[in-house]
C-alpha cells in the first residue's frame, strides 16, 4: 500500500511523492498461513489518500510553493511584470536625465536596473540555503524612494563624477543593509497584526498618487497632463479588468489584469497613444559591462543620506514581506524578514557594479498576489528571470513598455486599492473594540496620511528627518510601533494583549 502523503517540508517545492511498498518480514507457506496484523487506527486524511487512486495521490501542497503548469504560469508572471516594468525603469530614466546621460547611456542604465531587478528577484524567491531569500512570491527592484537623495548627490558633485559618487554611496548603504537587516528580524514582537495592519493600509494608500499620475498621462511637465483623452482611456481599461472580475471563471478571472492591460494597449493604438518609438531605437543586445560609468567615489555626505534612505528602504521591504505573509497565509517570522533583507543588502551593494541602485520591495507587486490570489513564488521568480531576460535583451524590454501609461494607471488603481484592503482586514482582526487600539491606529494613519494631504509639511525639518518622515509608510511605521510600545509593552503587563501574526 502507498504510504499517505504528508505534505512537503515547509518553504520546500511541491512534488508527488513516488509509490513506496514494503515486502513482508516473510513469504507465507502452505504449513504457515500469513499471519493476520491487527488494522492501526489511521486518520481521516490518511484515509482519504489511501482510497484515492494512486494516479490522485498527491503531496499537500501550500499555495507558496505550488508549481503551476506552463500555461498558467506565463500569464501570471507576465502580469507581475506589466505591473512592475514602469516603476524599475523609473528611476535610472529620471536619473539618468539628470546626469545628462545620451540615448546609449540611458539604454544601459535602464538594462542594468533590470538585470538587477531580475536577479534579485530569482534570490528572494528560491533562495539560497539560509543565507538569503524570503522564498515568498516578493518582487525586489529599484526603488523609487532614493531617487530625491541621488538627485541630491547628483546635484552637488562635479560633472563626471555624479554617477561614482552615486554609487558608491549606495554601495555603502548596501553593507549596512546586510549588517543592520539582521535586527530586524528580531523586532517581529513589536509588529503585531495592529501594527502591520496600520503599515499595510498605508502602503497602498501612500501608494495612491502613483496610478492617479500616471492615469493622466505620467508625465506632469506635458501640456497635455490630464488630457480626457487620458482619462478615458485609464477608464476603460479598469472597467475592463472589472468585467472580467466580474463575469470571468476560474483563471480567466486570475489574469483579468492581464487581459485590461492587453485590451487596453489595443484601445490605445488607433488614437497613437502608444510609443513604438523605443521598440525602433532600443538595441538588440546591451551587456551590462562592470563600472561603465566609472569606478565608485565614496563621498561621507552622500553615504550618510543614502544609508538613512536604506533604512527607510528596510522598513518597507519589512512591511511588505509582513504584508505577503498575511496574504499568503504563510508565517513571515524574524527569519524569514533576515534573509529577505539579506537579499536586498546583496541586491544593493553588487547593483551598481553594473548600473543598479538601491533595492527594495516592490509594493505594486504585493497587490497583484493579493489581487489574483496566485500566491506561488515560482511565477515570481518566472517573472525574475524575463526581467534578466530584458536586461540582457532592451529590444525585448521595450515591448512591455508599449503599454501607454494610462493604462498602467487604471490597473494600478485596482492593484493599490487591493493593498489597502488587505490591511484593513489585517486591522479588524487586531483587537479595535479597545480605545487604545483605536487611538492607536488613528495616529498612525494621521502621521502616515500627512506627507500624502501637505507634502511640504516637513519643509523646516532637517534633512534626515524630512527623509524618514516625508515618506507616509516609515512615518506611520515609526508611530505606529512608538505607541505600541507605549500601551502594550512599557510599565504594563499586557492588560490588553494584542495578538500576534498569525501562522500558516
Amino acid at each position: 500500500m502507498a504510504q499517505p502523503a504528508t505534505g512537503p517540508a515547509p518553504e520546500g517545492p511541491c512534488s508527488t511523492p513516488p509509490e513506496t511498498t514494503t515486502a513482508p518480514a516473510s513469504a507465507p507457506t502452505a504449513d504457515r498461513p500469513a499471519a493476520k496484523r491487527p488494522a492501526q487506527p489511521r486518520t481521516a486524511a490518511e484515509r482519504t489518500a489511501a482510497d484515492r487512486p494512486a494516479a490522485e495521490r498527491i503531496a499537500v501542497c501550500h499555495p507558496v510553493d505550488e508549481k503551476l503548469p506552463f500555461s498558467r504560469l506565463v500569464p501570471a508572471a507576465l502580469q507581475h511584470i506589466a505591473a512592475m516594468y514602469a516603476g524599475v525603469v523609473t528611476p535610472p530614466l529620471i536619473i539618468g536625465q539628470a546626469v545628462g546621460l545620451d540615448a546609449a547611456g540611458m539604454t544601459r542604465l535602464i538594462a542594468a536596473s533590470l538585470l538587477i531587478a531580475g536577479l534579485a528577484t530569482i534570490l528572494q524567491t528560491i533562495g539560497v540555503t539560509s543565507i538569503a531569500g524570503n522564498r515568498l512570491p516578493f518582487v525586489n527592484a529599484a526603488s523609487s524612494a532614493g531617487i530625491a537623495p541621488m538627485l541630491a548627490i547628483a546635484e552637488t558633485s562635479a560633472p563626471g563624477h555624479q554617477l561614482p559618487a552615486i554609487y558608491g554611496a549606495v554601495m555603502v548603504a548596501g553593507v549596512f543593509c546586510l549588517a543592520v537587516g539582521p535586527f530586524f528580524g528580531r523586532l517581529l514582537r513589536f509588529f503585531p497584526p495592529l501594527v502591520t495592519g496600520v503599515v499595510i493600509t498605508l502602503i497602498g494608500v501612500t501608494l495612491m498618487p502613483v496610478p492617479v499620475s500616471w492615469a493622466q498621462g505620467g508625465d506632469k511637465h506635458a501640456a497635455d497632463f490630464g488630457a480626457m483623452k487620458y482619462l478615458t482611456l485609464a477608464a476603460f481599461t479598469l472597467v475592463v479588468i472589472l468585467l472580467f472580475q466580474r463575469f470571468g471563471k476560474g483563471f480567466v478571472k486570475q489574469i483579468a489584469l492581464l487581459l485590461g492591460l492587453f485590451i487596453g494597449t489595443l484601445a490605445a493604438i488607433p488614437f497613437g497613444m502608444a510609443d513604438f518609438a523605443t521598440l525602433r531605437e532600443a538595441p538588440v543586445a546591451a551587456l551590462p559591462s562592470p563600472f561603465a560609468f566609472g569606478a565608485p567615489e565614496f563621498q561621507p555626505a552622500a553615504i550618510l543620506s543614502l544609508c538613512i534612505v536604506m533604512l527607510v528602504l528596510m522598513t518597507e521591504s519589512s512591511a511588505g514581506m509582513l504584508a505577503l505573509g498575511e496574504i499568503c497565509e504563510r508565517r513571515t517570522d524574524g527569519k524569514t524578514i533576515t534573509r529577505g533583507l539579506r537579499t536586498d543588502g546583496i541586491a544593493t551593494l553588487i547593483g551598481p557594479v553594473f548600473g543598479g541602485f538601491p533595492t527594495s520591495a516592490f509594493a505594486q507587486n504585493v497587490g497583484v498576489v493579493s489581487l489574483t490570489r496566485v500566491r506561488s513564488r515560482y511565477v515570481v521568480a518566472v517573472a525574475g528571470g524575463a526581467l534578466l531576460v530584458l536586461g540582457i535583451f532592451p529590444v525585448l524590454g521595450a515591448v512591455v513598455s508599449l503599454v501607454p501609461m494610462p493604462v498602467l494607471g487604471g490597473a494600478g488603481i485596482v492593484l493599490f486599492g487591493s493593498i489597502a484592503v488587505s490591511g484593513i482586514r489585517t486591522l479588524s482582526e487586531a483587537g479595535l473594540d479597545d480605545s487604545s487600539n483605536i487611538i492607536l491606529v488613528a495616529v498612525a494613519l494621521g502621521a502616515g496620511i500627512i506627507p500624502l494631504a501637505a507634502p511640504t509639511f516637513y519643509a523646516h525639518f532637517p534633512a534626515w528627518a524630512q527623509t524618514v518622515l516625508g515618506s507616509g509608510i516609515s512615518a506611520g511605521a515609526l508611530v505606529a510601533v512608538l505607541l505600541n510600545l507605549f500601551f502594550h509593552h512599557l510599565g504594563t503587563r499586557s492588560r490588553h494583549p494584542v495578538p500576534a501574526l498569525k501562522s500558516s
